[in-house]
């Protein structure tokens, strides 16, 4: 299998970091393989996407990308503390060797991001133009077939969708014009789709709009979001199935986010926050399948805490004969350990959606999202052993059609 490019937005962050250094010891075998779907581990499970598919190795993924922060990819984790010296040491020479190109950015939009390595570009045209040089470069110098674009970088300013993301036609006409409404984010999805490349947006800022959509369809290209479930939605989409299966009502789920990493300080700007709540609090109606009037989530940036988040989650339930109860959860986590895996994972399928000729929002992909994108009118299926069925019966799909056109799959692999 020919190797793949992953080119991130965010390059030097926590997530990004975590993910690159997590791969390099992965590869050393310096780490075991834990935490992502598309890895065989010792664990039998009846129905792995793993006895299906075969997946890009770890070997054969190749990092670039973008950040505005820090000089390589090494000293970025130093920075983050996720991972401690000892381990990091271990890799260093390969983490080193990672640069961020500069970046497409803007204070307006993420008015916490401080950093110097951003492109130099007057107009939204040559900065698209910049992005596109740099997946080229990066692409015919590593000797990659297929590139896959992911987004892990800050939290974007509250944005509504209007009338430039309207249809393909105005968007590019606010491109010419510098719209302000046309944020970095889009601008790297709006260079990705260009390309025909898929996409990965793990933030919940604004990207899924009718005029990329139409883009997508036009090139080809599969893209999923938004958003990334790593921790408390996790639980809380969970936790939900298991009350709705067994008729619990639910009175009111009181959510607090504390964490101090570089995510906090930028959530700790007002409009960037109520981008995150919004997405955050989306699930559990549709879940549950009623409004739960006292659903409040709230997030607090507190620096000592680095990227050891801890949810916390109180929990009204009303039971048989209108008894009252509670359930109290305290997750004490870190986050990019638990969203570094998710990364992997994305990269992996939408590789597959990508071979096997997917495009537009990819809907079996919506395990790994708060907000997951769906086709225009479509519902978002939020339970989370739901999103597990639909992913695996996309896995078979795909992998019943790579075999009628003689592609391997792992069974077959293992039989010749």
């Amino acid at each position: 299998m020919s190797k793949v490019g992953v080119v991130v937005v965010g390059l030097h962050g926590a997530v990004a970091t975590t993910l690159v250094a997590g791969v390099a010891l992965m590869v050393k075998g310096l780490a075991p393989r834990i935490g992502m779907v598309t890895e065989k581990g010792e664990a039998r499970i009846s129905e792995s996407i793993t006895t299906l598919l075969s997946f890009a190795p770890l070997e054969d993924l190749v990092f670039g990308g973008w950040d505005v922060r820090f000089d390589n990819v090494y000293q970025g984790a130093v920075h983050h503390k996720v991972l401690p010296p000892h381990v990091l040491s271990q890799v260093e020479g390969e983490l080193s060797a990672v640069r961020a190109w500069p970046a497409v950015f803007g204070r307006r939009y993420a008015e916490n991001v401080v950093g110097d390595n951003a492109v130099k570009a007057k107009t939204f045209r040559d900065e698209i133009a910049a992005i596109t040089r740099d997946i080229e470069t990066f692409k015919e110098k590593s000797g990659l077939d297929r590139v896959v674009m992911v987004n892990l970088a800050s939290t974007e300013a509250y944005l509504e969708a209007g009338p430039v993301h309207a249809t393909l036609e105005a968007f590019e006409a606010g491109l010419d014009r510098d719209d302000p409404a046309i944020s970095p984010s889009m601008r790297y999805f709006y260079a990705a789709l260009k390309k025909g490349m898929a996409y990965a947006n793990f933030t919940p800022s604004l990207t899924h709009v009718p005029a990329l959509a139409e883009l997508a369809a036009k090139t080809q290209a599969p893209y999923a979001g938004m958003d990334g479930k790593t921790g408390q939605t996790l639980l809380k989409t969970a936790l939900a199935a298991m009350m709705r299966v067994r008729r619990l009502h639910i009175e009111g789920w009181y959510s607090t986010n504390v964490l101090g990493n570089s995510d906090g300080a930028v959530l700790a700007s007002p409009e960037s926050n109520k981008t995150k709540v919004l997405s955050k609090a989306a699930v559990l109606d549709s879940i549950v399948g009623y409004p739960v009037e006292n659903h409040q989530v709230h997030i607090h940036y507190y620096k000592p805490r680095g990227d050891a988040k801890e949810a916390w989650d109180n929990i009204d339930i009303v039971g048989f004969a209108g008894v009252p109860m509670q359930i109290k959860v305290n997750f004490l986590c870190q986050d990019s350990v638990l969203a570094a895996p998710l990364v992997i994972d994305l990269v992996r399928l939408l590789d597959v959606a990508k071979r096997t000729g997917d495009f537009g929002p990819q809907r079996q992909l919506s395990l790994f999202f708060k907000s997951p994108h769906t086709i225009e009118d479509g519902d978002a299926v939020h339970d989370l052993f739901k999103q597990e069925q639909m992913l695996l019966q996309w896995v078979k799909q795909r992998a019943a059609k790579l075999a009628s056109n003689g592609t391997r799959t792992i069974e077959a692999e293992a039989t010749a």
